[in-house]
């Protein structure tokens, strides 16, 4: 494993992984390119090339050999080297020799009651075997799915690599979700197996989860057994089920002979769930191979995410903080895929609503010598909004990296992460001087004397946006690139992506609909249950006609190369005199609150339940670099008027039933909610009145069943722009 690393050093240790890919690149095949843009170019028009470039890259292995790359590119149902056989959990457990050689741990999980649990990569090993022989033992065959109802611990990645390792098709939900959502996504995909937490802890409090394990049995006729995570009472018991701990404490010959099994390489990985206005959450497939080649590409050539135990990113410690409902749970697991350790944390990043406190994530990095250190956009403004000081984290000198996705990150947030570095360096560097005792937590490897070169200056920011729906990026970092704040560096290798005005032209310094022309390999399968695939072509591929921008390159082809992938966010892409990208929100009136992606219909199904409630409407304002701001609309039976006890359980029916994360920001009532005649809300035309643009331009009253009542909803934009504006 890791042949790429014995690539002849042409760079001083700590080069960037993308620049180790490109010496690769010349030494094997002879290729060079002059800038990023070439580089990006070549892998956005020869597909065949880059995509095997990465898999020959990363030394990825089959029994058996492709006939192709890119069989047929055509969106949706491209199909990506077919012949081939991987398992996403076979890929993980090949580092675990040459990392425990290297004393370097697989996982670290820290939570917020000050428990700290490290798994060596043998004991991953033989946890992950241990789990999948009793999941063989009930009878859970390649293609069955498990459901998980777990939080950000050790646990759930040890079940879902088992998952994987037996070819199962993972689904996890996190335990904040209130049951009616949870039901809502595990109903749609039937599972066989469930794993259950009995609790978990957050923001200071212990939240007891039985009962909604309960609940989930009654509900889902196709489950045939279950495991209990004992997280909160380690004696608890539940009748009929297993015991999580004692399944994986198996150690015999068998466990140490396991080995997961070979798979096509499109066979099913997971079942992730993203949103749409309408109806129940899209269940989306992803595959093993398709998941491999794109988080490999993400975390190493552009997240500069290296292997722990290789000389030139040796200690390499990758954290993202994240809930197992985003994405970004999948894609610190990926960090695994490339040999790296990493750290864990669970509950609250900001303390309790007694004891605020947003040094907490940055004191365990300190504590753990984090490298990689990555969260929601959101995070660093409320750390900036709480003042904090390096003095109150922790020798924070080993991170040199900070990502951040989910939602825009200002230029002013971007701006005062770099100065909060720039402090960290100075204390470093006094620290570190003649006669100095340097104070800090004492770990393996203590202070690294190496973090100024292997940062280059200021801290990096990479800042990232991609989504849940094919779990990539379609932007991010590029370590060698020059950085501004509040844009994001470049498009991702292998990520068609441009800006398409309202006539479907590729644009440049100018807004435009993020829509993808040519396939990328984590793209979804399809989605669970849509038999015809008439939901995954409505949810991506409708929105232009087929074959219109689909020739590499630019241009276009036949109607039967299908159409591009239209992903629902507004997007400017930068000319050379003015590079980077911005996002700038969604596009379409879908929410997603700081990465976490909700459909409207949802929020309406929780709301709409209370008796008081006769019709609401909900639109979240993220767009052009403000902060996030989603107001809840409600039409409210004759005689009530909205007070606070209302607001209150209108704010708790949210809760319970989806999630705290989406509680609106303001609660309005109204008189009526706009609807077009065939009785569809309005969202997407108010949403732009919110955001300042004229009625004429965004909504046709003719094409309304109730048009009066858009003056109150122009009279409230009005009024919020001249109070935000002061």
């Amino acid at each position: 494993m890791e042949t790429h690393h014995n690539i002849p050093p042409t760079h001083p240790p700590y080069a960037p992984q993308i620049r180790r890919y490109q010496d690769w690149l010349q030494a094997q095949h002879g290729l060079r390119f002059d800038d990023y843009d070439a580089l990006w170019r070549w892998s956005t028009t020869d597909l065949d090339a880059f995509w095997q470039s990465v898999w020959d890259y990363f030394d990825l292995q089959s029994p058996t050999p492709h006939r192709a790359v890119l069989a047929k590119n055509v969106m949706p149902g491209a199909q990506w080297f077919p012949g081939a056989q991987v398992n996403y959990a076979r890929q993980v457990l090949r580092h675990v020799n040459a990392a425990q050689a290297a004393g370097q741990p697989a996982l670290i999980g820290r939570n917020e009651r000050g428990e700290r649990r490290e798994l060596s990569w043998p004991a991953l090993r033989r946890q992950v075997a241990a789990l999948a022989l009793h999941m063989r033992a009930q009878g859970v065959q390649p293609g069955d799915r498990v459901a998980a109802y777990l939080p950000n611990i050790p646990e759930t990645i040890v079940a879902f690599l088992a998952c994987a390792s037996i070819g199962a098709v993972w689904s996890l939900c996190a335990p904040d979700m209130g049951t009616h959502a949870v039901l809502d996504r595990f109903r749609q995909i039937a599972p066989t197996v469930l794993l259950a937490v009995d609790g978990v802890t957050y923001g200071g409090r212990d939240h007891d989860r039985c009962d909604v394990l309960a609940e989930l049995r009654a509900q889902l006729p196709t489950l045939r057994h279950v495991v209990l995570v004992n997280n909160l009472d380690a004696s608890k018991t539940v009748a009929d089920t297993a015991c999580y701990a004692s399944v994986i404490a198996r150690n015999d010959a068998e466990t140490a002979a396991f080995e997961p099994a070979w798979l096509p390489f499109d066979h099913p990985l997971w079942i992730v769930y993203s949103s749409g206005t309408t109806g129940l959450p899209k269940p989306i497939v992803h595959g093993h191979g398709g998941m491999m080649l794109v988080m490999l590409q993400l975390a190493v050539l552009h997240n500069d995410i290296g292997c722990s135990y290789a000389p030139n990113s040796l200690g390499e410690r990758y954290h993202w903080y994240s809930s197992t409902g985003w994405i970004m749970w999948n894609a610190q697991v990926g960090g695994l895929l490339g040999g790296t350790t990493c750290v864990l944390y669970d509950g609250n990043p900001g303390g309790s609503k007694e004891r605020p406190d947003w040094t907490v994530l940055w004191r365990m990095a300190a504590e753990e010598r984090v490298t990689f250190f990555g969260a929601g956009a959101a995070f660093y403004g409320h750390c900036m909004k709480a003042g904090i000081t390096p003095a109150a984290c922790g020798d924070l000198s080993a991170i040199r990296v900070l990502g951040s996705t989910g939602s825009p990150l200002s230029a002013e947030v971007q701006q005062w992460g770099t100065d909060f570095f720039r402090q960290v360096s100075a204390g470093a560097a006094v620290a570190a001087a003649p006669g100095r005792s340097k104070q800090g937590a004492a770990s393996p490897g203590g202070s690294d004397p190496h973090a100024a070169a292997k940062r280059g200056g200021d801290i990096w920011w990479c800042n990232i946006s991609g989504g849940t729906d094919f779990a990539g990026a379609f932007i991010g970092g590029n370590r060698e690139l020059p950085q501004t704040p509040g844009r994001m560096q470049c498009r991702m290798l292998g990520a068609a992506v441009e800006a398409w005005d309202e006539r479907g032209r590729p644009v440049l310094d100018a807004v435009g609909e993020l829509v993808c022309t040519q396939p990328i390999p984590s793209m979804p399968l399809f989605l669970w249950g849509d038999a015809d695939g008439a939901r995954y072509r409505a949810s991506y591929f409708e929105m232009y006609p087929p074959g219109h921008g689909r020739r590499p390159g630019g241009g276009d082809l036949g109607r039967e190369a299908g159409a591009v992938w239209r992903h629902g966010d507004w997007i400017e892409i930068g000319s050379s005199a003015h590079p980077g990208c911005v996002i700038y929100g969604r596009s379409d009136a879908t929410i997603n609150r700081h990465g976490l992606r909700m459909g409207t219909s949802e929020i309406y199904s929780a709301v709409e339940a209370l008796p008081e409630v006769l019709d609401s409407l909900v639109v979240d304002l993220e767009y052009l670099g403000r902060a996030s701001y989603m107001p809840l609309f409600v039409v409210l039976r004759s005689g009530l008027v909205l007070d606070d006890g209302l607001r209150a359980r209108i704010n708790d029916a949210i809760r319970a039933s989806l999630s705290p994360r989406f509680l609106p920001d303001e609660i309005v009532q109204v008189a009526e909610v706009p609807r077009t005649l065939s009785g569809k809300k309005q969202e997407l035309p108010v949403k732009k009145l919110l955001l300042g643009q004229p009625m004429d331009k965004v909504v046709n009253p003719d094409a309304m069943a109730n048009p009066g009542c858009l003056a109150w909803y122009v009279d409230f934009a009005r009024h919020r722009a001249t109070a935000v504006a002061s």
